[in-house]
């Protein structure tokens, strides 16, 4: 049926006012009620983070989430907006989303009187009820809350006329959500700003006498070194929110592989996916936990999820790379394409080292401890004895970006000692009957068991040589 388009048709139908808390509780409570998630993609925060969300939605609390980068805070801020009535009427033309029954605004108010059940009536999506800001030092009061427009004055309005009024971000986000990413960079001046609409839920604009009752929930982000050090939330400011929510990274790898599978994108070949081992994919997610404890790497700042993402993105496209320039079309990554991975870990951790020159040695300790964990979970140790024992007779491996995947498989007719171990790493891999497959399976047996001081490895960048001990 077609939307009631004036506010006569409107009553008529039969639709009710409500307040925007009241709303997001309405629907949050349908969600928990049939077990949906509160928010769709928020992986590892079943547990922890999404009941105390739910908490506060049924509280009618303002929110703020303190976390390290890379924990999800924006994310879960923009999926809030899911929890809105898909369409909302309001006063056609209203700048600030004025509710047809209740408007605010002197324009909407001065329609309503003058044209009653005749007022024009507006639906908007509720994306358009969601207004996000990032606080920056230069962020100011009339970003926010609004400043007399001079284009109005200029028309001929009097500058004691609400109507010269333009109104910033949060009036504009009415009857909506308004989150601030990096609350603590906003100026502590600035955030004075903000405490009528926390508390009132009224504004001030200019030393006028606006009485602009908002309708808003305010969501906020945090990050607790910001929150520490470089800028701070003043203690009236954050006493108005009504919760304050952890987050925190992955608990799990298991977690960290979900989330990689839910936000990579990685390159495909002629439209068909790359086939990724999840041994592989676990080596990407081993790699980010080891960083997180590792003294060498500045845990202050934290260590993204975006660092499992990226890598993941890294080592499928040097693998592409290497099968291209090898005539091949099957891509499968290998360990040998984890070489790749120090360019994108550079950039997301902050190594704490007083010899800068250490940074490559520190990310090439990462993986390799990434590796041997992956080798030593997934290969039981029973299966590999004989690998060794066979390069014992002066057996000579070379392997790398040029080696292809038919002497992998000549490899093996020369040592069918590693078959046992492949089979152990291909046992639930999808299409492990492929060269590619065995190939990445065998170069992760034979750097597992050189970590683990069975083999000897001597090589350079991507070109290694494997040698009984």
């Amino acid at each position: 049926m077609p939307r009631p388009d004036t506010l006569g048709k409107l009553r008529a139908s039969g639709w009710e006012s409500m307040p925007v808390r009241e709303e997001l509780r309405r629907n949050a409570m349908a969600r928990i009620r049939v077990g949906r998630p509160l928010l769709d993609g928020a992986i590892g925060y079943e547990n922890t983070v999404l009941p105390q969300l739910e908490n506060a939605l049924l509280a009618g609390h303002d929110v703020i989430f303190l976390g390290e980068r890379g924990q999800a805070k924006t994310r879960m801020i923009r999926g809030l907006a899911d929890l809105l009535d898909e369409w909302t009427p309001i006063v056609a033309t209203s700048e600030i989303n004025d509710d047809p029954y209740n408007p605010v605004s002197a324009a909407a108010r001065r329609l309503v009187a003058e044209r009653g059940d005749d007022t024009p009536v507006a639906w908007i999506h509720r994306r358009a009820r969601f207004g996000e800001k990032l606080a920056t030092p230069d962020t100011s009061i009339a970003d926010l809350i609004g400043e007399v427009d001079p284009i109005k004055v200029a028309e001929g309005r009097y500058l004691s006329d609400e109507l010269t009024l333009h109104y910033g971000l949060v009036p504009r986000t009415n009857r909506g959500i308004f989150a601030l990413n990096e609350l603590p960079d906003l100026a502590e001046r600035i955030q004075v700003g903000l405490l009528n609409v926390l508390e009132e839920r009224d504004v001030q604009i200019r030393g006028y006498k606006v009485w602009l009752p908002l309708d808003v929930l305010l969501v906020a982000s945090a990050n607790p070194e910001d929150y520490t050090n470089r800028g701070r939330i003043i203690t009236p400011l954050k006493d108005r929110f009504g919760a304050q929510i952890r987050t925190h990274y992955p608990l799990d790898v298991d977690t960290e592989i979900a989330i990689v599978h839910q936000e990579a994108d990685p390159v495909s070949v002629a439209g068909q996916p790359v086939v990724v081992p999840s041994f592989m994919t676990e080596i990407v997610a081993e790699l980010t936990h080891a960083a997180r404890s590792s003294p060498h790497v500045s845990q202050r700042s934290g260590v993204s999820v975006r660092l499992s993402i990226s890598n993941f993105e890294t080592l499928v496209a040097n693998a592409v790379r290497r099968t291209l320039r090898a005539g091949g079309d099957h891509v499968v990554p290998r360990v040998t394409d984890l070489e790749a991975l120090g360019a994108s870990t550079s950039g997301k951790v902050e190594i704490e080292s007083l010899d800068e020159d250490r940074e490559v040695e520190i990310v090439r300790r990462l993986i390799d401890k990434a590796v041997l964990a992956v080798f030593r979970n997934r290969v039981p140790p029973d299966t590999h004895r004989g690998v060794v024992d066979a390069f014992e007779s002066d057996l000579v491996v070379s392997v790398g970006e040029d080696v292809t995947d038919a002497a992998y498989a000549e490899l093996l007719g020369r040592v069918p000692a590693l078959a046992q171990p492949m089979r152990a790493l291909l046992a639930s891999e999808e299409g492990s009957e492929s060269p590619a497959m065995a190939a990445s399976a065998i170069e992760l047996v034979l750097e597992g068991l050189h970590l683990g001081k069975r083999l000897n490895k001597d090589g350079i960048g991507t070109r290694a040589q494997f040698s009984g001990r």
